[in-house]
């Protein structure tokens, strides 16, 4: 699975992207917050509050309620707000 990571939550966790094969079991985009929090460090802080953090699945706006599998591109950034 490819992990993108956008604006602050870059910033906390300390790379822009990586590769990453999840647990059996990972089947949501939350559950791939929860398990990238659980690593600890910089991604615990950075996904510490999942209210502060938006997604998209191969490149499509989701929730974490959204089906993910390990082809998928998960994109993580926080909420932006137009002016």
């Amino acid at each position: 699975m490819k992990l993108i990571y956008f604006a602050w939550v870059r910033q906390r966790v300390g790379r822009s992207e990586e590769i990453v094969d999840v647990p059996d079991g990972t089947n949501t985009v939350g559950d791939v917050a929860a398990w990238l929090k659980s690593r600890g460090g910089g991604y615990a802080e950075a996904f510490a509050d999942l209210k502060r953090v938006r997604a998209a699945v191969n490149q499509e706006h989701s929730d974490l309620s959204a089906p993910v599998c390990s082809s998928d591109e998960i994109a993580f950034f926080p909420p932006v707000t137009g002016g």
